[in-house]
Order: structure tokens, then C-alpha cells, then sequence
């Protein structure tokens, strides 16, 4: 028995009350960015269900290129294959309370980070999430700056308190580019 084994037996007691979602635009019209840390489940904190929305997670919930890269080809997958003419969607960027990535405003814990895991120490630093209502907010800068933003998405930052179980609205910004 692996670690895994309940976990493929939960799936069999959900597989039987499986219904298929079509390939869409997503109905609530939002791509959630926020972190890969197990006590965040974003469909849970708001309601989400298959089909309603994106879920882009990395360490930090941080805006990086890559998370531009693939916000960018979602905006070109719903205008070339789906025809969504017009505002797209949100972009709720969301950051959390004692986020593990805090650690890494530590040089020291930092250095020894890069070395476990071969990513360079100011990717790393970049990564940092120390004051979520700071961070928030240069991410949803970066993301407004980006040229590759589709046309006509708004930008929201949250911060989800892990105590309270709660997502406070940071900033909400009109239409990007």
C-alpha cells in the first residue's frame, strides 16, 4: 500500500458521481494565481467547481513569467478556438498568511534553499512572501505592465488569512490593456 492508495480509493467514490465538463471558457470568468501550499484549496475558499475557473499555483502565488506565459495563451485559446470577443476575465492574484516562502527573505536559509533545489538565490528572493499585502500588490503591477495581459482583463489582489479561512480583497483594478 502507497501513500497513495486512499487517495485512488476517494477517487473511485467520486468517480461514480462524475459528471464531464465540456471543453469552455470558464464560467465565472476568472483565473485564480496563488500558492501551491496543501492549506489553501482554492476550489473550497471560493466555491469553485470544475469548469468555473483556472487555478495557476506555484510557491508564493507569485506572478513570474511563466504564469504570464500561460495567462497569455489562455486570453488566445478563448478568442481563437472559443471566439470570446470582449473582456475576457479576472485575474484574482492570491496570497496567504505564513506563507512557507517567507523563509526565503532569509540570505542564509535562502543560499541553502538554492543549493537544494539548483534554483538560483534571486529567483528564489523573487519568489519571497513575507507581507502577502505588499506582494500582492507588485504582482498585480506586474501583471498590469505586461504586454502580453489580453486585452480587456481586470486584475484583482487578495490576501487569504490561513487563521480566519478568509480572502480579503487588497486591490481591484479597472481593464488592463
Amino acid at each position: 500500500m502507497t501513500r497513495m492508495t486512499p487517495l485512488l480509493e476517494n477517487n473511485e467514490w467520486s468517480a461514480q458521481t462524475f459528471t464531464p465538463v465540456p471543453l469552455s471558457p470558464p464560467t465565472a470568468q476568472v483565473i485564480v494565481v496563488t500558492c501551491l501550499d496543501h492549506r489553501l484549496d482554492p476550489a473550497r475558499i471560493l466555491g469553485l467547481d470544475p469548469g468555473d475557473a483556472p487555478v495557476i499555483r506555484n510557491a508564493g502565488g507569485r506572478v513570474t513569467e511563466s504564469v504570464v506565459a500561460d495567462i497569455a495563451y489562455l486570453g488566445f485559446l478563448a478568442r481563437q478556438v472559443f471566439g470570446v470577443e470582449g473582456p475576457l476575465f479576472e485575474i484574482a492574484v492570491i496570497h496567504h498568511t505564513q506563507c512557507g516562502t517567507g523563509f526565503l527573505a532569509d540570505p542564509g536559509f535562502r543560499d541553502q534553499a538554492a543549493v537544494a533545489t539548483g534554483v538560483p538565490a534571486p529567483t528564489l528572493a523573487a519568489t519571497t512572501v513575507d507581507d502577502p499585502s505588499v506582494t500582492v500588490k507588485e504582482d498585480v503591477e506586474r501583471l498590469l505592465g505586461s504586454p502580453l495581459l489580453p486585452p480587456g482583463t481586470t486584475v484583482s489582489g487578495h490576501v487569504y488569512d490561513v487563521d480566519t479561512g478568509r480572502v480579503a480583497m487588497v486591490l481591484d483594478t479597472p481593464t488592463g490593456t
